[in-house]
């Protein structure tokens, strides 16, 4: 089975020291994975069972198009109305235990790890929990960008082992799974797996209009975040302005790996 690292929450011995890797800048900022324990947990209404980490919601300074939390839902537990915004779609990526998506009260899908769902704005749809060990998964929402012309996406389900990768123009090591076309112009958001085998890397320094979310699904590696060198593992939660330089290479003896959120396909806004 694909490894994916999930929190476990708990809180960490008082011997421990206070410092950390954690970073926040007005470009990008770094949350490693040592402080997502209990005490930083949130409640969401309409969700039995269930508490989550907050990685990343719109805020001065801050994420812009999107949140992103990792839910953690015990056996039994989840919500038949869990979106509040009926203007916001949304992706499900399960790291740990079984999750059950079920569409307008028909269509159930089963998503285990690595199991990936889209779910476009304004579908009726519930989340449950049908197993009894907990079930921790990413729930990345975006508000939907209409194009001229264009409906909104299907939804749409799938696993990562059955997505095939597709290499890096020029790069042996540099790969990425896409879940979406990107040449699919309903979509304005994209979540893709990135993946580096030992010692592969971006290798030049990537400046763009995108708004990144990433966070580590396995191994470790080096970051370089304008001009700061950061070192990430397994669990860590980086979030990268629109612009912020960024590269990258693995640093460990195995996989480097990230889920990756970025907003896509629409003309920039000429006003905020």
């Amino acid at each position: 089975m694909t490894p994916y690292f999930a929190p476990q929450g708990g809180l960490p011995p008082e011997t421990e020291l206070l410092s950390s890797r954690a970073i926040f800048t007005e470009a990008f900022a770094v949350i490693p994975r040592r402080v997502m324990t209990d005490i930083v947990v949130s409640l969401f209404p309409g969700w039995e069972g269930t508490r989550g980490w907050v990685l990343a919601r719109p805020l001065s300074g801050f994420a812009e198009t999107f949140c992103q939390i990792i839910l953690e839902v015990q056996g039994g537990g989840g919500s038949d109305h869990p979106e509040p915004d009926a203007g916001a779609e949304a992706v499900f990526f399960v790291l740990e235990g079984k999750l059950t998506v079920t569409i307008n009260g028909r269509q159930a899908e089963a998503l285990g790890p690595g199991g990936y769902a889209y779910l476009p704005p304004g579908l009726g749809y519930t989340v449950r929990n049908t197993d009894t060990a907990p079930a921790r998964f990413h729930w990345i929402r975006k508000r939907y960008e209409p194009a001229p012309g264009l409906g909104p996406p299907d939804p749409i389900f799938a696993h990562e082992q059955d997505v095939p990768t597709a290499p890096m123009k020029g790069h042996r090591s540099w790969s990425t799974t896409r879940f979406v076309d990107p040449r699919d112009m309903r979509h304005d958001m994209m979540v893709n797996i990135v993946n580096f085998t030992p010692g592969g890397a971006i290798s030049f320094s990537e400046t763009h209009v995108m708004e990144h979310g990433l966070y580590i699904l396995e191994g470790k590696g080096v970051y370089r975040l304008n001009d700061v060198w950061v070192e990430v593992q397994e669990g860590d939660f980086l979030w990268l302005r629109a612009f912020c330089p960024q590269a990258c290479y693995a640093g460990g003896p195995g996989r480097f790996r990230y889920l990756l959120y970025k907003d896509v396909n629409r003309f920039p806004k000429l006003a905020l």
